[in-house]
């Protein structure tokens, strides 16, 4: 897979999970946490300007985030941006659970995660609600894509 489609580092959501779990608990607080994030982000695939429009737009974020979907080989790939460095970090962090899986394992894997991480509890309200709403499409693209 290509840019701007993210290809999985591990080989199940939940590993990558589990990875995250680790990376995130190498550090002291949710200050140097919101770094790694960040960084993350930064790390993401080029988004086409193109795509940064209303039909790619996410609702339910304070900020504004953009995703895009292909399906090859029986796998969904996202492709994401935020206008937001915290919150274009959390699009990776979502991707890189969610991309390049297949539309069941995408179902079948809850977006509790956000939670058992300290995601949503170490964010502000409405970045909580965000990326849970990011979460969400994700899993409804999965879900439309298999009925």
């Amino acid at each position: 897979m290509e840019a701007p489609f993210v290809t999985p580092q591990e080989d199940t959501a939940e590993e990558a999970i589990e990875a995250i779990r680790d990376e995130l608990e190498i550090f002291d607080d949710w200050m140097e946490r919101y770094q790694y994030i960040i960084e993350m982000g930064r790390k993401l695939p080029p988004f086409p300007k193109e795509w940064c429009d209303d039909a790619h737009r996410v609702p339910g974020c304070q900020s504004q985030v953009w995703l895009e979907e292909k399906e090859e080989d029986g796998k969904l790939y996202f492709a994401g941006l935020s206008d937001a460095a915290i919150v274009c970090g959390l699009v990776a962090l979502l991707l890189r659970v969610y991309s390049g899986r297949s539309k069941e394992e995408i179902q079948a894997t809850d977006l509790k995660f956000l939670r058992d991480l300290g995601l949503v509890q170490a964010l502000s309200t409405n970045r909580g609600n965000g990326v849970e709403a990011m979460a969400r499409a994700i899993r409804s693209v999965a879900a439309s894509a298999v009925a």
